[in-house]
């Protein structure tokens, strides 16, 4: 025997430290150690103390005093709370639209238009912008006698005719919703332009040759081929659109009925200090977006297959019972 240590029970602790595999551990702690801190740090410690300071009557300084749920029965109790829920209601439409807007026009994209690099660039632009300068764009172009209106009076409209944009609370929750979808649209087009890309051209000449129209290739290729990417874009854009905010705050403040939660939440804790309230108002807001992706998921699970298939779920259900039907008779 030369004394040698041959296995690892009689390595030192500096030969196992030095080691390759206790080196490549230490690589894949440290790595994990640095993200996993600043995301206890900035998110989990935050949201843990904002669910303590909703069961306080507090200010940003000061004492605070216990009040218990007093502050979530608030929420559903004011009527400038709650009632800001359904100001939430014109950008879900406004979301549909914009989906339904960018749909439309990256199909255009694949079927080759001319100018296509040009208008891609035109619509995506949009959102490259910042909300702030979004919103303080708008806030002229609706702004009574200014961009809008002049456009308006030289096609031959009387200025008497043409109503206050942004004052008139019949009208000025479209028009900051058409603010939102003017800025998001570019973004989905080029989303569903990407998954579309993805679709094999041979489809596309296969389908010319049997007969199939522009409208026959995107219901029957394009649509089946992208339905997980339209569900999950439908998915994030209900969702985003219970916590608008840049539109309403930085055109109309949220004044003439055109608040929305954030908004209200936004006031309540900055201006009025009630951060308790506030605090308490994030939480319902998240429970219900929980709520609406959970409720919007299992809606298109229900009705549609993974995107595999050409048939929805109804559909096959339905041919399913047709089918029991024929073989009972």
């Amino acid at each position: 025997m030369d004394g040698s240590r041959t296995n690892a029970g009689q390595m030192t602790f500096a030969e196992k430290f030095r080691s390759r595999k206790v080196q490549r551990y230490l690589v894949i702690v440290t790595f994990m150690f640095v993200p996993l801190l600043l995301l206890l740090v900035f998110t989990y410690i935050p949201f843990a103390k904002m669910v303590q300071f909703s069961f306080y009557d507090m200010k940003y300084i000061g004492a605070k005093t216990y009040v218990g749920l007093k502050n979530y029965i608030d929420v559903f109790k004011r009527s400038d709370i709650f009632g800001s829920l359904f100001v939430s209601i014109y950008y879900m439409g406004g979301a549909v639209l914009q989906l339904a807007l960018a749909l439309f026009f990256a199909t255009m994209m694949v079927f080759k238009v001319k100018g296509e690099s040009v208008f891609k660039a035109a619509m995506f632009f949009p959102y490259l912008v910042c909300g702030i300068a979004v919103g303080f764009i708008f806030k002229f172009f609706y702004a009574r006698g200014f961009v809008l209106d002049t456009i308006l009076q030289a096609l031959g409209m009387d200025i008497e005719n043409i109503p206050m944009w942004l004052q008139n609370q019949k009208i000025n929750n479209f028009s900051l919703v058409a603010t939102s979808v003017w800025r998001y649209t570019g973004q989905n087009m080029v989303l569903f332009l990407g998954a579309m890309m993805s679709v094999d051209t041979d489809l596309y000449e296969a389908a010319s040759l049997d007969g199939a129209n522009k409208w026959h290739q995107f219901r029957y290729i394009i649509m089946p081929s992208i339905k997980s990417i339209i569900v999950l874009n439908l998915v994030l854009s209900i969702s985003g659109s219970l916590s608008a905010f840049e539109p309403p705050y930085v055109i109309t403040n949220g004044q003439m009925g055109t608040g929305t939660y954030f908004v209200i939440m936004n006031r309540l804790a900055h201006e009025n200090q009630r951060v308790g309230l506030a605090c308490a108002m994030a939480i319902v807001l998240l429970v219900i977006i929980i709520i609406c992706t959970v409720a919007q998921k299992l809606f298109f699970k229900y009705a549609f297959n993974d995107g595999t298939e050409d048939e929805s779920k109804a559909a096959v259900r339905r041919k399913k019972r047709e089918a029991k039907k024929k073989g009972g008779a």
